[in-house]
């Protein structure tokens, strides 16, 4: 791939990351209930669906997910639902959390499926990446690697954003005040609730 083109790509992705969505809202959410470190297996949940339907575009099969509407919309308002629950179920819980316990609270296997489920109920995003990746791509030649190439990038960027939300709520679970009931609770389900309603107000048009 040029690198002209290349670095092209890399400012249009920067660009199109620069405003945080859902994703980003549940790394926060976790990062500030569990720790950077277990937050960590959300953003894997995150990438891996981002990687499955980087495939699903790349393999021509965005018109058929354009076309399948009802049920792209079924999945996308059982993912705003999930997270409702999540977000309703630690604002109401009258347990604060304590840095000795985020074991405890929620396996790695828990976490990654929140990542995986958050963002594979968005329904954009197999037409964004049939959209964006072929702006970038040469016909003339291999298309297997320029398809690898994109999607490293991508997935490389969107680890490292997700990485630095994480960073950013860690510093500001070290300047919350542990000892005051449900704070942290009443924070992070707010924030999942948020990650809802920016998840429930995206279609697939």
């Amino acid at each position: 791939m040029d690198a002209i083109v290349w670095f092209t790509y890399v400012a249009t992705v920067l660009v199109l990351m620069s405003t945080p969505g859902p994703s980003q809202l549940l790394i926060l959410s976790n990062s500030i209930s569990y720790g950077l470190g277990r937050s960590m297996y959300t953003a894997a949940g995150d990438l891996t669906a981002n990687f499955l339907q980087m495939i699903v575009a790349s393999v021509g099969l965005a018109s058929l997910v354009a076309s399948s509407e009802t049920f792209f919309m079924v999945v996308k308002w059982a993912g705003v639902a999930y997270l409702v629950y999540l977000g309703a179920r630690q604002v109401l819980s009258s347990q604060p959390l304590h840095c000795g316990q985020e074991a405890a609270q929620r396996s790695a296997s828990s976490l990654y499926w929140q990542g995986f489920i958050t963002s594979a109920a968005n329904p954009k995003a197999v037409i964004f990446f049939a959209a964006l990746f072929p702006q970038f791509i040469n016909p003339q030649n291999a298309l297997l690697p320029q398809f690898i190439v994109l999607s490293v990038t991508y997935l490389t960027l969107d680890g490292v954003f997700l990485f630095g939300y994480g960073r950013f709520a860690g510093w500001v679970r070290g300047h919350l005040s542990f000892g005051s009931h449900g704070v942290i609770n009443k924070i992070c389900g707010s924030l999942l609730i948020g990650a809802a309603v920016m998840l429930g107000s995206r279609d697939i048009k």
